[in-house]
């Protein structure tokens, strides 16, 4: 399908699946407001593991994730550069229609994302869990309530990512390989420390930023995307916004021109 038809037929979704968004889409990284009832101190999850590869308990979910190559780098900013793949990862967010807009044409693409999803946007539509594991794609954490969590004083920093942890174990029967800190492009050495404790070994930043989150347009956040993007790289886009959906047709297409596949992180690292 061609970029333009493809737009075309998203102009209709899109109505529909970001009417519900007006007014609440997801803010970007840099953006969102502390939401209320914050609980620090929080436990660690039970049943936890190492490294984040507990068994899915979803109808198609993989049962266990393939072992990344050894000498991996506390914080990953991209994969290698000789791969023929990117990661297009996505903060977990925003209107559930507008979620899965964008799952859905991803997979019209033939492509994989990784959704780090925020704890309290699973705890409002714990169905997107299942939904984005049955796509083929990949869920990690993304703090509990995505408060400034390398500003946080350490207990506080600890339950926010463990009670997200938390929420995906319960929802899937795994914490995730994944750990994005929030409001930050990479984590501090308490953080990177605090995220492998709770089960993270690595924490994954990115080397493209879209902007998405500024709301720029679709044209911007095409533009910024496929001039920023190279062999490897890992992307950061958000849910939650008209104009990355808007975007991803030619993004997708863009990367299909030079001969990149956009796969889960864990593909990437691991291909």
């Amino acid at each position: 399908m061609t970029f333009l038809h493809r737009r075309t037929v998203l102009r209709a979704a899109m109505g529909s699946a970001l009417a519900g968004a007006a007014g609440t889409a997801a803010a970007g990284c840099g953006g969102d407001r502390p939401a209320a009832g914050h609980r620090p101190g929080a436990p660690a999850p039970s049943g936890s593991k190492a490294g984040g590869t507990g068994a899915a308990a979803l109808p198609g979910a993989p049962l266990m994730l393939p072992r990344l190559p050894p000498g991996l780098p506390a914080q990953i900013d991209h994969g290698p550069r000789g791969a023929r793949a990117v990661a297009l990862t996505f903060h977990g967010a925003g209107d559930a229609k507008a979620a899965t807009a964008v799952l859905s044409e991803v997979e019209r693409a033939g492509a994989r994302i990784t959704v780090l999803a925020v704890g309290t946007w699973l705890d409002a539509q714990p169905q997107l869990a299942r939904r984005v594991l049955d796509g083929g794609h990949e869920l990690g954490n993304h703090t509990m309530r995505h408060l400034s969590i390398c500003s946080m004083p350490e207990q506080a920093a600890y339950a926010e990512i463990t009670e997200c942890a938390e929420r995906l174990r319960r929802l899937t029967g795994g914490i995730g390989r994944w750990f994005r800190p929030s409001r930050a492009r990479r984590a501090t050495d308490q953080v990177v420390r605090l995220a492998r404790r709770a089960g993270y070994p690595h924490v994954l930043s990115y080397d493209v930023d879209s902007l998405d989150f500024t709301d720029p347009g679709a044209e911007a956040v095409r533009r910024t995307v496929l001039n920023a993007v190279r062999p490897g790289s890992v992307v950061s886009l958000h849910f939650g916004h008209a104009g990355t959906l808007a975007a991803l047709p030619a993004i997708l297409d863009g990367l299909h021109r030079r001969g990149l596949r956009a796969v889960t992180t864990t593909e990437l690292l691991t291909r």
